[in-house]
């Protein structure tokens, strides 16, 4: 059997920052999908082979949250390069507070709880790399990061 190398194992992905009149983010818990379930996140999803990643911002917000983004008023704000032990991700975030229809989870396989939360108080069991994009890196406005490789 032939091991593939480190970088053919490299993925896309795409985050919504959907930010509420009172500045609260809305963040999905995950359940049961194998990587770190019971933890809370941005709404997300991968990116398909051959889709654009405003269309994969599009479709996955509709899949998983019901609501129907214009993704031209969508403002990019961070893309991270993450290396995981068997992956690396290239993922892209972008945040918008404007949208058609009310939030709610339309994938309850994957998701158990859905919730609007200030910045100063997000849950303790939110994805460290998710929290840290949201506390520290929009913060500044870095438009770039990467977690997970050797310094």
């Amino acid at each position: 059997m032939r091991v593939m190398p480190m970088s053919s194992f490299q993925y896309s992905a795409v985050y919504l920052v959907l930010r509420d009149p009172q500045n609260r983010v809305l963040l999905a818990r995950r359940f049961n999908t194998g990587f770190m379930d019971g933890f809370y996140s941005l709404p997300a999803g991968h990116i398909e082979l051959g889709e654009a990643v405003t269309a994969a911002l599009a479709r996955e917000t509709r899949e998983e949250i019901g609501i129907t983004l214009d993704v031209a008023q969508c403002q990019f704000v961070h893309v991270q390069h993450r290396r995981n032990p068997d992956r690396m991700y290239y993922d892209f975030y972008f945040e918008a507070s404007q949208w058609d229809g009310d939030p709610r989870v339309c994938e309850p396989d994957k998701c158990d709880d859905l919730r609007w939360f200030a910045l100063d108080a997000l849950p303790a069991n939110t994805v460290p790399y998710v929290r840290e994009i949201l506390t520290e890196r929009l913060a500044r406005a870095e438009r770039y990061s990467e977690i997970g490789f050797a310094e």
